[in-house]
């Protein structure tokens, strides 16, 4: 495929998804013959009216750019043959409400930012909170052949059971078998199509789900998440010992609720006792990605659904440090 058919492809837009075609995965090939373009795509979560408003799209812009006419063939692909996903990074917490989904949407903020393409997947079945954080809402689209995941206003593909669920308050009460399978679905089904780094912000704990997910997923490594408190060495230390019992590597630890700055005195005040970054860093052996305060602004734009608005020099801090933790150059 030469450069300004790329181009063209990179421009049509699948419905439902807000991504591309080349984005997404679907081009398997283009070929010349007859006096035609003919482009074949696959059918990955297409619905048939997406098919149809593809075709037409295609068409249009091959001939606006190139003046040919196109002819568009779709063939059956699975999810698994469109996505090419360069990293899978796990976010965990030895329990819950240490803001380990605060930390999963920073850091996919601070990745977007540096230029890297980010999806993330709330895997917090019963307590998902992603969705309302980036601002998605609505349902996914997908067919039998896979699910496409919601946009956000910055273009990241966010999934999570809420989007697929008939409203936001809609409990989900499953047992741990329906949980497993669900999550399960989610590592086979979802069209997440060319990422740099697919970010999954686990359940808290280290249960069923957890161990599903580490198992489900190609998980390069994991980023522990945890508040300075007294229980938190025992607490970190069983989330470090899971995820070396699954072979997985800790590329690093977070303290969230760190500390509050009040600029009337330039003082950070220890809310919740001194800070254990350090000292959980050496309990990890992995570097200490980030203090994270507590930030009024940030908890605003988090209830509003603008995370991505967040601006803060510990967001690009944390960015780079886990990038060099992960062993990607800086820029």
């Amino acid at each position: 495929m030469d450069e300004r058919m790329e181009r063209v492809l990179d421009s049509v837009i699948v419905p439902g998804a807000e991504r591309s075609l080349l984005q997404l995965g679907l081009v398997r090939s283009v070929e010349h013959e007859d006096g035609q373009v003919r482009i074949v795509l696959g059918d990955a979560g297409l619905m048939d009216e997406s098919k149809q408003a593809l075709d037409d799209s295609v068409r249009v812009a091959v001939a606006a750019v190139t003046g040919e006419d196109a002819r568009v063939e779709f063939v059956s692909m699975s999810t698994e043959e469109a996505n090419d996903i360069r990293h899978t990074v796990a976010v965990m917490s030895g329990k819950g409400g240490v803001g380990k989904s605060l930390v999963t949407g920073l850091l996919a903020v601070a990745l977007g930012r540096a230029g890297y393409r980010v999806g993330i997947l709330d895997a917090d079945l019963t307590g998902p909170s992603i969705p309302r954080m980036f601002g998605v809402e609505g349902r996914a689209y997908g067919s039998a052949s896979g699910i496409l995941p919601v946009a956000s206003s910055l273009g990241k593909p966010v999934m999570s059971m809420n989007l697929l669920l008939e409203s936001d308050d809609q409990p989900v009460i499953w047992r741990g078998p329906l949980i497993d399978k669900a999550l399960r679905q989610f590592g086979k089904d979802v069209l997440w199509g060319k990422l740099d780094y697919l970010l999954i912000d686990l359940p808290p704990g280290t249960a069923d789900a957890v161990l599903t997910v580490m198992q489900a997923f190609p998980i390069d490594g994991v980023v522990v998440v945890f508040t300075p408190q007294d229980l938190v060495e025992m607490i970190v230390r069983k989330a470090i010992n899971m995820a070396g019992m699954m072979q997985k590597r800790v590329l690093g630890v977070v303290e969230n609720m760190s500390y509050l700055y009040v600029p009337e005195i330039d003082k950070r005040l220890e809310l919740f006792g001194p800070s254990r970054g350090e000292q959980m860093a050496k309990v990890a052996a992995a570097p200490l990605l980030g203090r994270i305060p507590v930030d009024p602004s940030l908890a605003t734009l988090c209830d509003r659904g603008r995370i991505e608005e967040y601006q803060s020099a510990v967001v690009a801090s944390l960015g780079n440090r886990f990038l060099a933790a992960i062993g990607e150059p800086l820029s």
